[in-house]
């Protein structure tokens, strides 16, 4: 009675422990045990990086450098947007209070597309006197000069948006060529081992799936964010044109300089 009782006090001790120790035992571990065991995927991205041709490839590094370039003009856009609708309150504030249009300009940041529309606007207004400007009617001399500064705004405004309105509509068609190539892949293959085994056509097809992820990965955040800047943009340029109009009413205003006086008393 106390050997068996020995014995089963063992094995209450013996079996739990072994069991605790299979839990906490690597999954490699367990081959002996006829549990599954941890495998490497083969057909992952760094495989198809591995494994695939020069065309793979380069595909992937086209994708890689169209979603780089994406994301950075989408953020530094939106930071320049944001600078843009801080300095265009701060027009509004300090410009129209001041006791000049010469004194509030110098106050404006000096890169602010404000200042740069205000002081073409006041170059316009004080040039309109000279010889070759003289047919030229004061109105439209200065509306010519306030909408080329705004026009250039605008376009200062928009660069980088082309990029992703061509990343947006060209990274799917990149991912469709690398999915065509990875099913010829497939295809070639097949012919070879002359079986359609799923080990010769897994590789090719993942490959394939992957390149297909990874432009629609690409040219979806491209889309959104063309489409948030462009319409960041526009409630922008409202502004800009408002502050134009705005400056070329003050500038006809405001008196005409007086005449100078010819020197020598003449």
């Amino acid at each position: 009675m106390k050997k068996s009782s020995l014995a089963k006090a063992a094995a209450g001790v013996l079996i739990p422990a072994a069991f605790a120790s299979a839990l906490l035992a690597p999954v490699g571990a367990w081959a002996d045990t006829g549990a599954p065991v941890e495998t490497v995927n083969p057909y992952g991205l760094g495989a198809l990086w591995a494994n695939g041709d020069f065309v793979a490839r380069f595909v992937l590094f086209v994708l890689v450098a169209m979603s780089m370039g994406s994301w950075y003009i989408m953020i530094t856009k939106f930071l320049e947007q944001a600078r843009a609708g801080r300095r265009a309150k701060s027009a509004d504030e300090q410009l129209w209070s001041a006791p000049s249009l010469a004194v509030g300009v110098s106050e404006l940041d000096n890169h602010s597309p404000f200042r740069f529309i205000a002081e073409t606007g006041i170059e316009a207004a004080d040039r309109h006197d000279e010889a070759l400007l003289e047919q030229v009617d004061r109105n439209t001399w200065i509306q010519v000069s306030i909408d080329r500064s705004t026009a250039n705004v605008s376009n200062r405004l928009q660069d980088g948006l082309a990029f992703l309105a061509t990343v947006g509509s060209t990274a799917p068609f990149v991912g469709l060529f690398g999915t065509v190539w990875g099913i010829y892949h497939a295809l070639t293959a097949i012919g070879i081992a002359g079986q359609a085994s799923i080990d010769k056509v897994a590789g090719p097809v993942g490959e394939a799936l992957i390149m297909t992820a990874i432009g629609l990965a690409v040219a979806v955040p491209a889309v959104l964010g063309y489409n948030f800047l462009v319409r960041r943009n526009k409630s922008l340029m409202e502004r800009v044109w408002a502050f134009g109009a705005q400056l070329h009413t003050v500038l006809l205003s405001a008196r005409k300089r007086p005449v100078r006086a010819v020197v020598n008393g003449n």
